[in-house]
């Protein structure tokens, strides 16, 4: 259970203490004793709130979906704002319980999740249930170079600091764009924005004519194309390569597993370029999951140390082909793009 309020936790103690098959093995009150705590304990369930010291929740929720895939997440909130429920929902929690309702509520959302079922409080599901659809492309607002991957970054769970640090500006200046960014989508918060995003995730797409600043080709057909890997000179590099071949293809990019899976599972990619090892996760993986999430998209597995069992492992994944980094240069780039066209 983590929460910053000892009575708070008192009371999600008792409530839950009374069940069947249910041990409690741990309490936190802030996010850096909550991260200790999930390596120590690797619980099934974790119980938390979304407002705690050292605590960014749409970050956190991501990196212990991460990290621990296996882990149940309850959160249990003040906060009924739609950008909150929707964000940390789609951020990988497995339900949204709302501290006013009764403790039987709470004893009820715990056993559903741990079944393997999804919680949200009843009087949450009104609100959610009549929210607007979401705009279309056409009205969506325009982003800049800078604009998009400010939101990409804030999508990651990235604070200030370390957008900052990414993109080699000051934390002042990051406010600056950061304040412009949220007036051109009609936000007045970060979690606002990542909910937006989330909505509209061709904001974060970038042309192949931008990538190379070239007049539009005449090309028969649009393509889509979501570029994985954990190292941002590459991933740039890659979709300027596409660029140039197809100016008017829609570029998406992620740099870890679950970004890859979101940005999948939402635009549904015509062709995706996944390298093998991604920091500390599996490409491999990464691909199988894609196709299951999206099995139209054709998948190519890129690695800058081709390994045969690599090479077997990915094949059997289902990929149209394994290429080493080196060998992906226009005429071989053309060549895989036109076979995933037809």
């Amino acid at each position: 259970m983590a929460d910053d309020h000892t009575v708070v936790r008192a009371g999600l103690r008792n409530a839950l203490e009374v069940l069947p098959n249910l041990e409690i093995l741990g309490e936190v009150g802030n996010g850096h004793d909550l991260m200790e705590a999930l390596a120590r304990i690797r619980p099934d369930l974790l119980v938390m709130d979304v407002s705690m010291p050292d605590f960014e929740p749409i970050s956190a929720v991501q990196k212990i979906k991460s990290e621990y895939p296996n882990i149940k997440i309850l959160i249990v909130s003040a906060y009924d704002d739609e950008s909150y429920v929707v964000g940390l929902l789609r951020a990988g929690a497995n339900g949204y319980h709302m501290k006013d309702q009764p403790l039987a509520d709470l004893q009820l959302a715990a056993q559903r999740i741990l079944s393997g079922e999804r919680w949200i409080s009843g009087s949450l599901i009104d609100r959610l249930t009549n929210r607007h659809p979401a705009s279309s492309l056409p009205n969506t607002p325009w982003l800049t170079r800078r604009q998009r991957e400010l939101l990409r970054l804030i999508a990651q769970g990235s604070d200030n600091r370390n957008i900052a640090l990414t993109l080699d500006l000051s934390v002042k200046t990051i406010e600056n764009h950061l304040t412009a960014l949220y007036r051109v989508l009609g936000v007045d918060s970060r979690l606002k924005a990542l909910n937006y995003a989330l909505r509209h995730p061709e904001l974060l797409a970038s042309s192949g004519q931008e990538m190379v600043e070239t007049e539009p080709a005449q090309i028969e057909h649009a393509l889509s194309v979501l570029v994985v890997d954990d190292n941002t000179r590459y991933r740039q590099q890659l979709k300027r390569l596409i660029g140039k071949i197809y100016p008017t293809s829609m570029l998406y990019e992620a740099e870890n597993v679950f970004e890859a899976l979101s940005l999948g599972d939402q635009v549904k990619p015509q062709l995706a370029f996944i390298d093998v090892v991604l920091r500390d996760e599996d490409g491999i993986l990464c691909a199988r999951r894609l196709r299951t999430i999206s099995p139209l998209t054709r998948i190519v597995v890129i690695s800058a140390y081709p390994d045969r069992e690599f090479r077997k492992q990915a094949l059997s994944a289902g990929v149209i082909a394994f290429l080493d980094k080196k060998d992906l240069d226009t005429a071989s780039m053309r060549q895989v793009i036109e076979d995933a066209l037809r």
